[in-house]
């Protein structure tokens, strides 16, 4: 399939001001109260009811565990919103800062949230000096890039190759006059392997769910 046929998914008709209406994000913190001052436990951005979605559906990630812990303590998750009014991508942003400002529990830090997999801690070597933080960062902006190359995927039913990838994200490799745009073939094959892509051929990909 030629490039010129690789659709990139665009924004919604809509004009300028009614777009932001219907989209406006927020930052927001849930915090625990059985603290003086209470301090925040989970960071996340959301539209609508959002914030309190966590408290109605309570999941099994450590996140769910504490909230039943407040519960069972006869107690309410206090919903603070640190900024409103974002677009999606200041929200998103402003939402990988304060995670990686505040640490998730798996690092050290304080947040619940669930960003750093499962044995990437115990395979760093001792000698390496990592900050605080930037372990959480490169894993969020994975996540973005995986969601983006997930979502291209989706927005073209007959698969995309690397190299559409490439121009259509603005992802080339430009190490040493390099061409070989190894970092979207690394993502490639992480989503292969969380079955959310699937290699049709020598050179196409295309999304499973």
């Amino acid at each position: 399939m030629p490039w010129s046929r690789v659709q990139v998914p665009p924004r919604p008709p809509f004009q300028e001001s009614v777009y932001m209406a219907f989209t406006a994000y927020y930052i927001y913190a849930l915090k625990d109260p059985r603290q003086s001052p209470a301090k925040p436990f989970y960071i996340g951005k959301g539209t609508g009811i959002r914030a309190t979605e966590h408290m109605l559906k309570v999941d099994n990630t450590r996140k769910g565990k504490r909230i039943n812990e407040i519960h069972n303590a006869h107690r309410e998750v206090i919903v603070s919103i640190l900024a409103d009014n974002l677009t999606e991508i200041q929200a998103l942003k402003l939402e990988a800062e304060l995670i990686c400002a505040f640490g998730t529990e798996a690092s050290g830090g304080m947040l619940t949230n669930s960003v750093v997999p499962t044995g990437v801690l115990k395979t760093n070597k001792q000698n390496v000096n990592v900050p605080d933080g930037l372990l959480e960062k490169a894993q969020l902006g994975l996540s973005f890039l995986k969601d983006a190359i997930h979502e291209l995927a989706q927005a073209n039913p007959m698969g995309v190759q690397n190299g559409e990838i490439v121009k259509a994200l603005n992802l080339k490799s430009d190490y040493l006059g390099g061409s070989k745009d190894y970092l979207t073939w690394s993502i490639l094959g992480i989503l292969m392997r969380e079955n959310r892509l699937k290699r049709i051929d020598k050179r196409r990909h295309i999304a499973i769910k």
